[in-house]
């Protein structure tokens, strides 16, 4: 089955390059073609003319560099990425530490008489060795209520994916739960804590001077490498002797993990084991978008350099299913190039547009569509000067419809 599946990829991947090349081929005679006319031009009017041989060879030179640069512009270079850029290994996340703070030197833009805001001081005052009276709790609250300098705040920090080590500085980011504004405050501190809301281990403490970014927004600020982490954080990218490749949201499908694993598996033929075939359990996916790759004995010691061998393997052409992206406040449209369309027409308002596939003889490629396409009939409606809303009330209606061959996502 493994054969099969291989050599029915390679019969597609061939299709495609072979498309590819016929068209580059197409466009590079075409520009050749123009720049001989032009070139005969010259050397006739260079003869009547009887113009003079420095400026009639800088003509010819120019020409001919120009077509130099056209064929190396129309050379066949495909399409390719590499692996890393569209997927992450799992375990390398970011993680977000949380906690609650205060902040302090506020202008009267604290709050007051506020009893949450008033335990906080409470307690910060006792772990820091000042505690309030022995007088009733509600006699020392009474002792609070004036307070309006100081504002009750949640901090958030990210670590990055690759993780951190105790000591590292961080930018935290401070938002106000009560007061009118955090201008020209500073937060005292802040303990935060990781996702996980079992562990109550503290990873990182914050303090700094808050710095706001929109005036207009006065509630919201940061602090630029103000929290330091108290403890290390890991993200370890294997388990059991594999690693697990995720594909981003935008090339999770069927065909991007089966071309993956074939590319991998190549590579590993010709890289690692002298062209010897590598075992089906090696690299294998799970589903649309997850890859698990075993870690090859070679590597056991050294995981990280596999790690970049598989994430530089070159993914040649990645496609990805055909999506139209539509922001109807901004007034935006974004095709990708093989989105079909079936036979429609088209009427909106004063505007009559026919999309149809006309008569034609029986494609000698079946995997060459014939179908009219989305972004012709955007050209068509564009040549006609329709706005852009109602080129969006027009897709709509074709997918309503049933007509649009492809993913439409609607961004709010």
């Amino acid at each position: 089955m493994n054969e099969v599946a291989t050599k029915r990829h390679e019969k597609s991947r061939n299709k495609r390059m072979e498309r590819q090349m016929l068209e580059l081929e197409r466009v590079r005679s075409v520009i050749l073609s123009a720049a001989s006319r032009e070139l005969r031009n010259l050397f006739v009017l260079g003869g009547l003319e009887r113009k003079s041989q420095t400026m009639h060879s800088i003509w010819v030179k120019s020409i001919l560099a120009a077509c130099v640069v056209v064929i190396l512009l129309t050379s066949p270079v495909f399409a390719a990425t590499r692996l890393k850029n569209i997927c992450r290994v799992k375990g390398q996340e970011e993680n977000t530490l949380r906690g609650w703070g205060l902040v302090v030197g506020l202008n009267g833009t604290g709050e007051a008489n506020d009893p949450a805001t008033m335990r906080a001081i409470a307690r910060a005052m006792e772990v820091m060795g000042n505690p309030l009276t022995n007088s009733p709790q509600q006699q020392a609250f009474n002792e609070l209520k004036k307070i309006k300098n100081v504002s009750m705040v949640m901090v958030t920090a990210t670590v990055p994916a690759t993780g951190g080590r105790r000591g590292d500085r961080l930018d935290c980011f401070v938002s106000a739960m009560n007061g009118k504004s955090l201008e020209g405050g500073r937060l005292a501190f802040a303990s935060l804590m990781g996702p996980n809301t079992q562990d109550q281990r503290v990873y990182a403490l914050c303090e700094g001077q808050i710095t706001i970014d929109e005036p207009a927004q006065p509630m919201v600020g940061y602090i630029h490498n103000g929290c330091q982490l108290e403890a290390d954080i890991f993200t370890p990218f294997f388990r059991d002797g594999y690693i697990t490749l995720i594909l981003d949201r935008h090339h999770a499908d069927f065909q991007m993990a089966n071309e993956v694993v074939y590319s991998i598996r190549r590579k590993l033929e010709f890289s690692e084991s002298g062209g010897a075939k590598v075992q089906e359990d090696s690299v294998r996916a799970i589903n649309a978008s997850n890859i698990v790759v075993r870690i090859p004995e070679v590597y056991k010691y050294d995981p990280v350099a596999f790690a970049s061998e598989v994430l530089d393997t070159p993914i040649e052409d990645p496609q990805t299913e055909s999506r139209v992206v539509i922001n109807p406040r901004a007034g935006t449209i974004v095709i990708s190039g093989d989105v079909e369309i079936g036979d429609v027409i088209v009427t909106h308002k004063n505007v009559t547009v026919e999309a149809s596939q006309g008569p034609t003889f029986a494609a000698i490629d079946v995997d060459e569509s014939t179908k009219p396409r989305l972004q012709t009939l955007i050209t068509q409606l564009d040549a006609l000067k329709v706005p852009p809303a109602d080129m969006i009330d027009i897709i709509l209606g074709i997918e309503r419809n049933g007509k649009l061959h492809g993913r439409l996502i609607l961004e709010r």
